[in-house]
């Protein structure tokens, strides 16, 4: 198959031809969005090209669905049907016509035409040019579901959740039994939002306030977190080189995630064990919190999450972070040697949906049970390091019980030397506001705007 970006492109926009190569390699099944899109960004020149190279891949996977039933309509036809390059051609040109006011109806259509010839698939070039001329004169009337009034029937809500505001069908009727619709729809429309990228200022460097500080000199501007005590909001400007004179002083971490080591609680002087620990935020912020002292272990299965981890420690400064290389389905090394333990599983995802767009099309409903065995095995190994007294985190960035609340009940049915401790006794302040009536770390979209995590505290007793 011809390379849209290596034959026949010249008269190609750029970050349409990187958008499509970024798109078409995941739609393969076997790559993340973040990494082949961050190495297509670098083979473009412009900052220009590179934004809107993201916000066309980003824009079309979080509004697959919603763009696939448009296009069914104009086309006439399932896109089951539509060849496969053909098809992602048409989402990338759709979204731009439906979602970026500043681009050129015409050069969007034309770019599509280009990219239909470029990628071999010369006969299908006028079918690709008659749907999206149709769909930008139709693009005011385009039929999806409207945001019903309250009271809804279950179908007008799931039409509304599920196909305009394109989720699977699955996800947004859990959301709708445990919250109702209102809390739903504030939810997926939290998760098409662009967001705002978060740091987390390093502690052992400097503080949240001289940092702000610095990158206002630098024509940054942020504001403090709400929620978490050390991060930023990064609302204009760019960022600047983490390698240059910023090394060092700030991680990139959203805010939810930032909560979960307040619960772990770390204090100086204390030995602490995180069991998952790539790509390093959390290890490095509990090494802040005990001020570079004591111990953290940190740990991972694979090498190149292990190299992750190395980068992250180096350019922390911390001290105190040795590194373990734990295999998944290892026994936990060490002895009952811990005043702490953090088990950060690995999860479905389904609370990143807005970070993570693509999540919500590559997990399934039947995968929960799954992740969440492997979750309680992982639990219980961690549980063999725990000095007693210690505290036992369990986090997840998952929404759905199945990986949360239901693997912590089991943990404490099997373990009856353990009780769960309300996380609002650990840190008032910080963790009151986003813990539930059960004491568990719960934030919620809808709630505190923050993405779906979870954590509980498990002390032995």
């Amino acid at each position: 198959m011809t390379d849209p970006g290596r034959t026949n492109s010249s008269r190609i926009g750029p970050a349409r031809v990187a958008a499509f190569r970024t798109l078409r390699e995941v739609a393969g099944g076997q790559a993340q969005p973040g990494t082949v899109l961050a190495r297509e960004r670098a083979a473009l020149t412009d900052e220009r090209d590179r934004a809107l190279a993201t916000e066309i891949v980003i824009g079309t996977l979080r509004w697959q669905r919603a763009l696939d039933t448009v296009i069914e309509q104009a086309a006439g036809r399932a896109v089951t049907s539509l060849d496969g390059d053909v098809l992602l051609i048409l989402r990338l040109s759709l979204y731009q016509l439906l979602h970026l006011d500043r681009v050129p109806a015409a050069a969007v259509v034309d770019d599509a035409v280009n990219l239909t010839r470029a990628a071999r698939q010369t006969r299908a070039a006028g079918f690709v040019n008659a749907v999206l001329r149709t769909l930008s004169r139709q693009r005011a009337h385009l039929g999806l579901p409207p945001r019903p009034a309250a009271p809804v029937s279950s179908d007008a809500a799931l039409g509304y959740l599920g196909l305009a505001q394109s989720h699977p069908d699955w996800l947004v009727a859990r959301w709708l039994d445990r919250y109702g619709f209102d809390a739903a729809a504030a939810w997926v429309e939290f998760n098409n939002a662009t967001p705002v990228l978060t740091i987390r200022a390093n502690r052992l460097a400097t503080t949240r306030e001289a940092l702000q500080q610095r990158l206002l000199d630098e024509g940054i501007d942020t504001a403090p977190t709400p929620h978490a005590p050390d991060g930023l909001l990064v609302l204009g400007g760019r960022l600047p080189d983490m390698r240059g004179d910023f090394r060092g002083l700030f991680t990139i971490q959203d805010e939810a995630s930032q909560l979960v080591t307040r619960v772990v609680g770390a204090q100086p002087g204390e030995t602490v064990l995180d069991l998952c620990a790539s790509p390093g935020g959390k290890a490095t912020d509990i090494a802040a919190a005990m001020n570079g002292t004591g111990l953290v272990v940190a740990c991972d299965a694979r090498p190149r999450r292990m190299r992750l981890l190395a980068a992250a420690v180096r350019d922390s400064g911390a001290p105190n972070i040795r590194l373990v290389q734990v295999g998944s389905r290892d026994d936990v090394p060490f002895a009952a040697a811990f005043d702490r333990i953090l088990v950060d599983a690995p999860c479905s995802g389904l609370g990143t949906v807005r970070r993570d767009p693509d999540i919500r099309w590559r997990r399934s409903e039947a995968q929960l049970a799954e992740f969440g065995a492997a979750q309680r095995t992982l639990l219980h190994r961690a549980a063999a390091g725990l000095k007693h007294g210690g505290r036992l985190v369990y986090a997840t960035c998952s929404s759905e019980p199945e990986e949360n609340e239901h693997v912590v009940d089991a943990f404490l049915a099997d373990h009856p030397g353990f009780a769960l401790e309300d996380v609002r006794t650990v840190d008032p302040a910080v963790l009151g506001p986003v813990a539930d009536a059960r004491g568990l770390l719960r934030t919620l979209p809808f709630a505190h705007g923050l993405e779906a995590f979870f954590a509980a505290a498990l002390r032995s007793q």
